[in-house]
């Protein structure tokens, strides 16, 4: 099974919705980029096995009402909250956007990663993007395997 391309999805989709919401970074564009691939290969937009995640991102409907619940309502993030907003035409945020407007559920992802007040790995640290990825966005209990999934995060530097 193939997805995107993936210099196309970190350039058109990963990389405007990043700037869209003041994000944006070399490090922050490959670490939502290798995500979308080691989440879903930049394939399914809905959880395999009847899980509840939605997206290229594969976040869980649950994590989205939060990022907006105790996270983008801060009055310092009221730009972030604006961006996502225009994003998705001023609708009504609903996890449900996330399967179809990549650029909301990217903007999603890394609004999540924001929340971790741990810096960033290296641009072109796969081994730490991938490690990052578990720790912060999969957790312990989730599949991703940090090690299987170095290619991915690799794949997005390289794109």
């Amino acid at each position: 099974m193939t997805g995107l391309d993936t210099r196309q999805l970190k350039i058109e989709i990963v990389r405007p919705a990043l700037q869209a919401i003041g994000l944006w970074s070399l490090s922050a564009e490959n670490l939502t980029t290798g995500t979308a691939l080691a989440e879903s290969r930049a394939v399914y937009l809905r959880q395999m096995g009847g899980g509840p995640a939605l997206g290229l991102w594969q976040m869980e409907p649950d994590t989205h009402d939060d990022c907006w619940n105790n996270w983008l309502c801060a009055p310092g993030r009221s730009r972030q909250a604006t961006a996502l907003r225009q994003i998705i035409g001023h609708l009504t945020p609903s996890a449900k956007l996330m399967i179809g407007n990549l650029l909301y559920v990217a903007g999603m992802a890394r609004v999540r990663y924001q929340r971790v007040p741990v810096a960033l790995p290296g641009a072109t640290d796969a081994a730490g993007l991938s490690q990052y990825h578990k720790v912060h966005y999969n957790t312990a209990q989730g599949a991703a395997d940090p090690t299987a999934n170095v290619a991915f995060f690799a794949e997005a530097i390289a794109a």
